[in-house]
């Protein structure tokens, strides 16, 4: 038996969460997702860092269990993926979505993104 770090409650080595305070017993929670058939052989590891610097790290794997590219984000940019994924389940071909609206000056958004890095 392990001990939880927070309350001091007693806890198995396998929990991820501590069954008294809800406190994570891991840094980090990772999960794999399969690619679409057009991507056969490849798979998406996501990894939730709890650390003190929290970050969300997705990484592209072979089917050869190779990392090809990974790129972090931070907490609020992983918070953006998950509210721009949620609308986009359900609202496909329903026009723009929320955050499409709310900044229509979005043409080349990426590029510079990506040019200050």
């Amino acid at each position: 038996m392990r001990v939880c770090a927070e309350c001091g409650g007693e806890l198995e080595a396998a929990f991820r969460f501590c069954p008294w305070c809800a406190s994570p017993q891991r840094s980090k929670l990772v999960e794999f997702f399969r690619a679409h058939p057009a991507d056969r052989g490849k798979a998406l590891r996501v990894s939730r860092y709890l650390t003190e610097e929290p970050q969300v790290r997705f990484s592209v794997w072979s089917s050869d269990g190779v990392a090809e590219a990974a790129v972090s984000l931070e907490e609020d940019e992983a918070d953006r993926l998950s509210l721009f994924l949620g609308a986009a389940s359900g609202a496909l071909g329903a026009g723009p979505s929320r955050s499409a609206r709310a900044f229509p000056a979005r043409r080349g958004f990426a590029r510079r993104l990506l040019r200050r890095t």
